[in-house]
């Protein structure tokens, strides 16, 4: 499966972006899909995951809980990460990533397990 991120930009401290995963070659149905970020000098961390059509749960990492959400259209063959209440820490290059699974929960939220990933979209909060 090859991957698209797309939707990032520039917003103000408090606003809200919509990042979006777009598959190609083959159907995200069957992936569990992740998204992660990296900031300048910090390690890539997970944000949320959501498993594939068979279990389709999601998980969030802490600071993601109540501001972000993540979600699947399978007619697109895309997956999304609604961000509100951006902060200036948010700031950073986020991905999408994607393995072929039945499994979902706190490790989707490991880089190990992926084995597709998209290219990465910059998001910058101004304060």
């Amino acid at each position: 499966v090859q991957l698209q991120a797309s939707g990032g930009g520039l917003v103000q401290s408090g606003g809200s972006l919509r990042l979006s995963c777009s598959a190609s070659e083959s159907a995200l149905e069957d992936y569990l899909v992740g998204w992660f970020r990296q900031a300048p000098g910090k390690e890539r961390e997970g944000i949320a995951c959501m498993g594939n059509v068979r279990s389709n749960g999601t998980y969030y990492a802490n600071f993601a809980k109540g501001r972000f959400t993540v979600s699947r259209d399978y007619a697109e063959n895309s997956v999304y990460l609604q961000m509100n209440n951006l902060k200036p820490e948010d700031t950073a290059v986020y991905y999408c990533a994607a393995v072929r699974t039945n499994f979902w929960g706190s490790h989707g939220l490991n880089t190990a397990p992926y084995d597709h990933w998209g290219q990465g979209t910059q998001v910058t909060v101004s304060s």
